[in-house]
């Protein structure tokens, strides 16, 4: 699930950006003042009394269980989990504005939320990582960099958007798999006209899950340069290609394709609805995986649920990464500890994969690591929609505004769809300039 940046963390980041550029030294540097040669330690050697500690959301806290435990078996390191409480990126970001940083953290790894975090100053680039020269090409380079330098490790397959389905509700209903979106709507009405909910989505208590169904009719347009050019400020979120987006999702609800409870509903219903059959489809990402793995079993999920991407000519993904995807290491100006940092997210992503890709039931990203038995189909189809994706307003724009609020204002009839996208407009102003972006 992903948190947005806000115009007061926005202003935080910029803050955090213009005293750091200010000083031309900031950074590491050698002695020389040009960039310190980055080194990566053998990655179980002995880090005796060393303690890193390691920032998480909620949502990420126990995924590093395993591969900590190892690493510190393997090293004599001592890897200390910090939760940090939601709003996370808000929150760390004005701890980050202090001085105060931890070792590591999980980040969303997008250009996005890595200008947010100032990466060229607070950041250690992982350029030259011995673990990418074994990292599936098809994912190495979607996300983690900004400016051309990498600062986030990928730990697992990007988060993508597109279509949760149940399996025996198509099947009942005579629904073949959609290749492109006019193929789904037809099939959301048939569903529709025959007394079964199309579609499933939820607006409490934030409504996060509503800018899914705009995102993936952007995919086209993505391809086409979209996010390039509303960048520059040469298109607009009020422009036809995103305006008829938020247009056709209201004509959607209008029309009867969601469920009635719309308003009250929550991401655990979502989960619990498309398990039951009684809904037949969700725009999500792979965070329902989770929700419904709560509720039920890997094999029922997989039993009952299958995923496509879906596009408006076809079926291309929207690659939407978040913080459970990325870690990285921050510049402490400790030496000792940045190299440990490094040693970590090197012993993660070699020795220790096998063991986190285990517990995780996740796809692995590396050549050496085979994905295990136990992870289930519907993760494996996600994982696979990556290669052939575009990138979402998370991944590609250069500032990320609200527009699941306003979306979900527009669902609840306060909002209309040209306000939507005129608020949208505003926000993402709002923050360019904040950031200092050309063209705002």
């Amino acid at each position: 699930m992903k948190k947005k940046l806000t115009a007061v963390a926005a202003v935080a980041a910029v803050a955090m950006t213009l005293t750091a550029c200010s000083d031309p030294t900031v950074g590491t540097t050698g002695s020389n003042g040009d960039a310190a040669e980055v080194t990566w330690p053998e990655a179980t050697a002995d880090l005796t009394g060393t303690t890193l500690t390691l920032w998480a959301a909620q949502a990420s806290a126990s995924i590093p269980e395993a591969v900590i435990e190892a690493f510190e078996d393997a090293t004599g390191a001592t890897v200390d989990v910090i939760t940090v409480p939601d709003p996370y990126e808000q929150g760390i970001q004005t701890r980050v504005a202090t001085g105060d940083m931890p070792d590591l953290a999980f980040w969303q790894p997008t250009p996005s939320m890595l200008t947010a975090i100032n990466a060229s100053t607070n950041l250690q680039p992982l350029d030259g990582a011995p673990w990418l020269e074994h990292m599936d090409p098809a994912v190495r380079d979607v996300t983690g960099i900004l400016d051309g330098t990498r600062y986030a490790a990928l730990i697992s397959s990007p988060t993508v958007q597109g279509v949760f389905y149940n399996r025996a509700v198509f099947a009942d209903h005579g629904i073949d798999v959609p290749t492109n979106w006019d193929e789904l709507l037809e099939a959301a009405r048939t569903l529709h006209g025959e007394g079964q909910t199309a579609f499933f989505d939820f607006l409490s208590p934030t409504g996060w899950a509503t800018q899914w169904a705009v995102q993936v009719q952007l995919a086209d347009a993505a391809a086409d340069g979209l996010w390039d050019r509303i960048n520059a400020g040469d298109e607009a979120f009020t422009d036809e290609t995103f305006l008829t987006a938020i247009e056709n999702y209201k004509s959607m609800i209008d029309e009867g394709l969601f469920n009635d409870n719309l308003a009250s509903a929550t991401f655990e219903d979502q989960a619990a609805a498309l398990l039951s059959g009684d809904a037949a489809m969700a725009f999500q990402i792979n965070a329902l995986v989770g929700a419904m793995q709560a509720q039920a079993s890997a094999a029922e999920v997989d039993d009952a649920v299958g995923f496509f991407p879906i596009s408006p000519s076809g079926n291309v993904a929207t690659v939407s990464p978040d913080q459970t995807n990325g870690v990285v290491a921050f510049r402490t100006g400790d030496a000792d500890r940045e190299a440990a940092a490094r040693q970590f997210l090197s012993f993660w992503m070699s020795d220790g994969y096998q063991t986190f890709i285990e517990d995780q039931a996740t796809v692995s990203l590396l050549d050496t690591v085979d994905t295990p038995d136990s992870v289930p189909q519907v993760t494996r189809d996600l994982a696979a929609a990556v290669a052939n994706s575009v990138g979402s307003i998370q991944a590609q724009a250069i500032v990320n505004p609200d527009l699941f609020l306003f979306l979900a204002n527009m669902a609840q009839g306060t909002l209309t769809p040209e306000q939507a996208a005129q608020n949208t407009q505003d926000h993402f102003v709002q923050l360019a300039r904040a950031l200092g972006a050309e063209g705002f």
